[in-house]
């Protein structure tokens, strides 16, 4: 296994090479799962208690509370921690993380069962982002506040975070992000919080913090090589990158960038490596690299791991999002599994899992094109290093059968799409209006395709999902809070029948509007953005509230953000 920068690691010999990446790049604080979204005009309520006597303040200052309620994104909170993006200023500032640590404290308090007598504890772990040390001391601050005693963890992978949950757990960082975000995460002994919770956590704190302003006026990845897999005697030489640097100097810390990737083949190739892997900076997301070189991510990745899960549970459902290809659909079918595509983000992607099973619906494997994946028999956690050791375990077990192909013969009847492009549309908005003209966006653009305005559009159902309309709507009695709101449209012409996807989303992260494409036959992306552009955007008017330029840019030169 050949490691880049992330933590890369590489394992060959006996057991084979294994190496590990540990992506790291500069981050700043850490983070905390935090979902939900606001806007509009929220007054906040701030009760004082004197005595037996409640004296209710009320306070109105918009600004203030949109700056906590903007760093929800979905089930965590993410922000900018340090300064150095160009027009990005520094929002995750340790009052506004005190503020979310104290709410989280007074939550935990109310929500969870403790022995009548002892004190509320709660762990702490943290990425090696450098913004860490200052947001820590928020986080003890507010936790302290809220009556909750607190462990340090230190540096700590989200999974260990989890697995610490004897105790409430609270975890900073923010994955692939640049080192000038930093982020939030939260969990109890059941797992992550849902999205609301996050969403009633950010409540409470934008009141806080709110009044508050108003009244003041591998990096840790090179644990798994050290202390795993050298010990089960694995050769790891040629590995990188394995001692933590929170300014992540190599590359951005994400399993999909080409940088970590190409530098893990390089390694595997020099090496004679027989799997190189690739982490995040907490080891929640992973990338592989087979002993021939090729990277093995999103779809790939997603087929690797359904190949394992289906031979050990015949018939599982696996769930992911919708952004997958309809031959991983079909891979997926050949090998006896159902495939259920579902909403972008690796939590609702795990969620929607957790709930089949409630309804008695074998789910083993939800998996997000990120990276982001998870297993019933694992807690349902997105847990990279659990995921690449169910990797190497299998890779084992065909060396010890005598098979020499490789990890990387799994998939290859996995067939790719011809075009596979993501673009963006930037909302021309304020901050707090973004999300609006955003959420308008995706349902003129519903409106537009269930009216037939676009000839050979029709709204998928995610292709052959058994569920039906997974990636639209819950067919049970309790559907999830929808967080980003998204379609996904097949595409058809007379020449061709049914030849591609276009997959409209709104970002959690930023205000813009994702557009993603596949096609099976040459120009079909290109032939679907012209559509889209003429035939939706201009003919709506939304080009006067969204950013074309990405789109255009594709249209002439035929560049995709991707490139």
């Amino acid at each position: 296994m050949a490691c880049t920068s992330y933590s890369n690691l590489v394992l060959k010999g006996g057991l084979g090479k294994l190496c590990f990446s540990s992506t790291q790049e500069r981050k700043p604080s850490q983070r905390i799962l935090f979902f939900g979204s606001f806007s509009g005009r929220t007054k906040t309520l701030l009760s004082i208690r004197s005595s037996s006597i409640a004296h209710s303040i009320e306070v109105v200052n918009d600004e203030e509370i949109e700056k906590i309620k903007r760093l929800q994104n979905g089930s965590d909170v993410r922000g900018v921690a340090l300064e150095g993006e160009k027009g990005r200023p520094v929002d995750l500032t340790p009052p506004a993380v005190e503020a979310i640590a104290e709410s989280f404290g007074e939550w935990l308090v109310e929500k969870v069962e403790k022995e009548q007598g002892e004190d509320m504890k709660v762990s702490l772990g943290r990425d090696p982002r450098i913004s860490g040390p200052v947001l820590s001391a928020a986080v003890f601050a507010g936790l302290s506040k809220a009556g909750c005693v607190v462990f340090d963890m230190g540096l700590a992978t989200t999974p260990a975070c989890f697995m610490s949950t004897i105790l409430p757990s609270f975890d900073y960082d923010a994955s692939h992000l640049p080192y000038t975000r930093n982020g939030l995460k939260f969990f109890t002994k059941r797992g992550g919080l849902t999205s609301p919770e996050v969403e009633e956590l950010c409540d409470r704190a934008a009141r806080k913090y709110a009044n508050r302003q108003a009244k003041v006026s591998l990096g840790l990845r090179g644990f798994f090589t050290y202390d795993v897999l050298d010990k089960l005697g694995a050769d790891t030489f040629g590995s990188l990158h394995l001692n933590p640097d929170g300014m992540f100097p190599n590359h951005i810390p994400n399993p999909e960038d080409k940088i970590a990737m190409s530098l893990t083949r390089t390694a595997v190739l020099e090496n004679d490596a027989d799997i190189g892997i690739v982490f995040d900076t907490d080891v929640d997301r992973s990338g592989v690299v087979d002993n021939k070189g090729n990277p093995i991510n999103g779809d790939k990745l997603i087929a690797l791991m359904s190949s394992i899960v289906l031979k050990e549970h015949p018939g599982s459902t696996i769930v992911t999002d919708a952004r997958t290809s309809i031959a991983l659909s079909r891979f997926i079918a050949r090998r006896g599994g159902r495939h259920c595509l579902y909403r972008v983000g690796y939590r609702n992607v795990i969620d929607k899992g957790v709930r089949l099973n409630e309804d008695g619906i074998e789910t083993h494997l939800m998996m997000e094109t990120s990276g982001h994946g998870a297993l019933k028999e694992n807690y349902f956690l997105d847990d990279g290093a659990y995921m690449t050791v169910k990797i190497i375990i299998e890779m084992v077990r065909m060396r010890l059968a005598g098979e020499s192909q490789g990890i990387g013969s799994l998939i290859d009847e996995l067939e790719e799409p011809l075009e596979s492009v993501e673009l963006r549309m930037n909302v021309i908005a304020e901050p707090r209006y973004a999300k609006a003209k955003a959420v308008e966006t995706i349902d003129t653009f519903r409106r537009y395709v269930e009216d037939e305005r676009i000839k050979g559009w029709e709204l998928d159902s995610c292709g052959d999902c058994w569920i039906g309309e997974g990636c639209l709507v819950d067919l049970n009695d309790s559907p999830t809070p929808v967080d980003a709101y998204m379609y996904r449209v097949k595409v058809r012409d007379e020449e061709h029948g049914e030849h591609g996807w276009i997959h409209l989303r709104q970002s959690v992260h930023n205000p813009n509007i994702a557009v993603n494409m596949q096609s099976s036959i040459p120009g079909g992306c290109l032939s679907m953005a012209k559509a889209l552009k003429d035939k939706f955007l201009m003919a709506s008017g939304l080009d006067e509230i969204l950013d074309l330029s990405h789109i255009e840019k594709y249209i002439v030169n035929g560049i995709s953000e991707e490139d």
